[in-house]
């Protein structure tokens, strides 16, 4: 069987790359990168370079691999990005997705494709409404939250009109080693990490600290991909999440007491503030759990002190 996964080089993809490998080693794994793919060198798949948005690059990286599963992870993944550059998002997102279902849709290929959606698609919702299920109504607060509203209605018409057996997910907020810096938990962690290194002084820079985010491990993540891909029902839409939510708050609290710098100062950076911002986001697991027997296993306290041991390990290697 030939999976492929495109945006294969990011956080996510390395995971799933790594899950693939030990869980599924008979597998053909290819993947899609806009770069070389340096990052995945000697790990099981094979790389093709080829930017999304670029119809005719696309087209023929489907007709090479001719896949029999798809994960769609690909796109531009920032709410706070999406501010800076709402064009640009909404054409990494729905353009990029448009050409694999067109490339798809020529051949008349049906490969069972997995396209990744967000918790931010729910926007605002009402705390007697939460915890957010499948069937809560949609309130994209953000130029990216549209973007994935978008991919998934886009996704659900190639599936009703050509048959394209498409699996959706709405999954909440995810993270663990290697995620990026632009992500609150993961700026944390940086900044306690180069703080410790005596690289920064021992002030840490922040945003809003009062929403409340439904976070979960990338590994369980990424398992819960594999499992709806395999299981999960065309035409669908899935949460993918905890149940429970953290304030990003205790999130900071939680990594500044793993912290060896003792009395670290927090100051708010205007510069990381949103022009809005959904302020609780937590989900429902119970459709994907009823549909694969999926639920989050690893603690969020262990997936944040290793994040924090991360960061601790790559700012040693860059100091050298």
């Amino acid at each position: 069987m030939r999976v492929l996964v495109t945006g294969v080089s990011g956080f996510v993809g390395g995971h799933l790359v790594d899950f693939l490998a030990t869980q599924e080693p008979a597998l053909e794994v290819f993947g899609i990168a806009r770069g070389s793919g340096e990052a995945l060198r000697g790990r099981a798949v094979t790389v093709l370079s080829a930017d999304l948005v670029d119809a005719a690059a696309t087209d023929a990286v489907i007709e090479e691999v001719r896949p029999d599963r798809i994960v769609h992870l690909a796109g531009q993944s920032s709410v706070h990005r999406s501010w800076e550059d709402p064009a640009g998002t909404l054409r990494a997102n729905v353009h990029g997705l448009l050409s694999i279902l067109e490339a798809l849709r020529r051949r008349s290929l049906t490969p069972r494709l997995l396209v990744v959606g967000s918790a931010e698609e729910y926007g605002a919702v009402q705390i007697e409404k939460l915890p957010a299920g499948e069937r809560t109504p949609l309130q994209p607060s953000s130029p990216y939250a549209v973007s994935k509203v978008a991919q998934a209605f886009l996704a659900r018409q190639y599936f009703l009109s050509h048959g394209i057996p498409v699996i959706c997910t709405r999954t909440f907020h995810h993270t663990g080693p290697g995620r990026g810096e632009v992500f609150a938990e993961s700026s944390f962690a940086r900044q306690i990490a180069e703080i410790e290194a005596g690289l920064r002084e021992p002030v840490l820079y922040v945003g809003d600290l009062t929403p409340r985010r439904d976070y979960s491990d990338v590994r369980d993540i990424v398992r819960g991909y594999w499992l709806l891909l395999e299981k999960g029902e065309p035409g669908e839409v899935y949460n993918l999440c905890s149940g429970t939510s953290w304030p990003i708050q205790q999130v900071l609290d939680f990594l500044l007491g793993q912290s060896k710098v003792k009395g670290i100062g927090v100051k708010v950076d205007p510069a990381r503030l949103r022009p809005s911002d959904v302020m609780i986001l937590e989900g429902d697991p119970g459709k994907v759990f009823k549909a694969t027997g999926w639920k989050v296993e690893i603690p969020f306290e262990r997936t944040l002190t290793e994040l924090l041991d991360y960061w601790r390990q790559r700012t040693r290697a860059s100091s050298r």
